[in-house]
C-alpha cells in the first residue's frame, strides 16, 4: 500500500492546510493550475481551492472526465460559506464535498478518509509522528 497522497491545487500560495496535512502523515502535493491528466492517477485525494465566482460544476466535471480519475475524493475548498442551491449543485456535478476555507486539516482529513475508506483500490497508509505506518 502507497502512503495517502494528496494533490492540492490552488492559484495562491499554500496556507496551513498543507503543513498540517503532512503533520497528520498525509503526503501533500500542490499544483498552481489544473495538472495534466496522467498526474492524478498518483493521488487519492484531489482538493482545489476556489474563487468564489468559480463555476463549480463545469471544474467537477472537467476533473471527473479526466481518463482515470475514478474515484477519487475530490473536495472544493471555498472562500465564506456556499448557498444550499451552490453546494447541491457542486455535489451533482461530482465534487464530494464543499468545504469553507476556514475549516481546519483535520476536517479535511476526516472527509478524505470517510470516503476512501468503501474502496480497496484507494487503501493507503498515514505515517505517524514516529515512523509507524497505518493503515486508512
Amino acid at each position: 500500500m502507497d502512503q495517502c497522497s494528496i494533490l492540492y491545487i490552488t492559484p495562491e500560495p499554500l496556507g496551513d492546510h498543507a503543513a498540517e496535512l503532512r503533520a497528520l502523515g498525509f503526503s501533500v502535493d500542490f499544483a498552481g493550475d489544473l495538472p495534466a491528466s496522467e498526474v492524478f492517477t498518483k493521488y487519492h485525494a484531489i482538493i482545489v481551492r476556489v474563487h468564489q465566482e468559480c463555476d463549480l460544476p463545469v471544474l467537477a466535471m472537467r476533473l471527473r472526465a479526466k481518463p482515470r480519475f475514478g474515484r477519487r475524493v475530490l473536495i472544493a475548498v471555498v472562500p465564506g460559506p456556499l448557498s444550499e442551491r451552490r453546494q447541491r449543485e457542486a455535489a451533482a456535478s461530482g465534487f464530494d464535498v464543499t468545504l469553507p476555507d476556514t475549516c481546519s486539516a483535520r476536517d479535511l482529513a476526516a472527509h478524505i478518509l470517510r470516503r476512501l475508506r468503501p474502496f480497496p483500490e484507494f487503501r493507503c497508509l498515514l505515517r505517524t509522528p514516529n515512523g509507524r505506518r497505518k493503515a486508512a
